[in-house]
């Protein structure tokens, strides 16, 4: 991820993941690290398994810290996020959590 992104304070919740240059739309932006789990956590990001059941990834690298909107510009494929549209620098990168997060408006 190097230059590619950064992690600062968020106007969203605590710290947030930022572009550090452009990303153009479609664009891979990293892949979340970490050690698997079952237990849910802070920094657990779920996805789904090759038996239809859901593996959780306990964060260890800066995708930790993606937060929620409603109006993301990036998306998880599994562990790997891409850029649903063009990111500006320094825009902050966002994710749908989904329908069960509270909206953050």
């Amino acid at each position: 991820m190097s230059q590619r992104t950064y992690v600062r304070k968020s106007r969203i919740h605590g710290r947030g993941l930022f572009a550090g240059r452009s990303i153009g739309r479609g664009r891979f932006i990293g892949s979340y690290a970490g050690t698997r789990t079952t237990r849910n956590g802070r920094y657990v990001l779920w996805i789904p398994g090759n038996n239809g059941d859901y593996e959780g990834i306990a964060g260890k690298n800066d995708l930790r810290f993606v937060n929620h909107s409603r109006r993301p510009n990036a998306a998880f494929h599994g562990a790997e996020l891409f850029s649903l549209r063009q990111i500006r620098p320094h825009e902050e990168i966002t994710v749908d959590y989904g329908p069960d997060f509270p909206a953050e408006d």
